[in-house]
């Protein structure tokens, strides 16, 4: 399979998955200014969407956005408890977190990265993940993972977007249980392999 991605883009985290299930992936940079890939294809005949991840199936098949994709790559090997048993409560809650992460963080650090957003722009999005982030400061203060005992693709999704607040100046100092999370994920054997890969492994949290 081939993994298209732009170092330390949300593409991050189905790189880091496919490391943590032992899952062999070809990559391919992409650059999503240009939407020209390493290998100098249009990456907008690949995926029409415009943006990373992408992942091309053995089959040939696109699949795209990134949580449907970490919860492909956890389900060809279940014995990584990745992601819980499809059809069990769990894995719902993984979804539930997935979608939150997605939604409530992810989407609102975009405003953050255009030089162009106001002043005031800015500050409502920086309060909006404040607000957004408590909830997870709350359930990592009771527990090492989002889902409990059990690190799963969720962890991964939730450490690739927080690693952005450096980036764009979003200060979490505030938010201690979390800042340990970020560590001990940081710390995984697979994720500094798929930081070093990237390009990312100074700028890690």
């Amino acid at each position: 399979m081939k993994l298209y991605y732009f170092p330390g883009a949300c593409s991050l985290s189905p790189h880091i998955v496919a490391l943590e299930a032992g899952i062999p992936l070809q990559l391919e940079k992409t650059d999503i200014k240009t939407k020209l890939t390493e290998s100098g294809a249009d990456f907008g005949q690949i995926n029409p969407k415009g943006y990373v991840p992408t992942l091309v199936l053995d089959n040939g098949e696109i699949l795209t956005e990134g949580t449907a994709i970490v919860q492909y790559l956890a389900d060809l090997k279940p014995e990584s408890g990745l992601a819980p048993a499809n059809g069990t409560l769990p894995r719902y809650r993984l979804q539930e977190m997935l979608g939150y992460i997605n939604s409530e963080l992810h989407k609102n650090y975009s405003p953050l990265f255009n030089p162009d957003t106001p002043e005031a722009a800015r500050a409502a999005c920086e309060s909006y993940l404040l607000r957004r982030y408590q909830l997870i400061e709350n359930a990592l203060a009771k527990q090492p993972w989002l889902l409990g005992e059990q690190f799963t693709v969720a962890d991964v999704y939730l450490f690739t977007v927080t690693n952005w607040a450096g980036h764009v100046g979003l200060d979490l100092s505030r938010f201690t249980a979390l800042a340990a999370f970020q560590q001990r994920v940081a710390s995984r054997p697979a994720v500094q392999a798929a930081l070093e890969a990237e390009g990312l492994l100074s700028k890690a949290a």
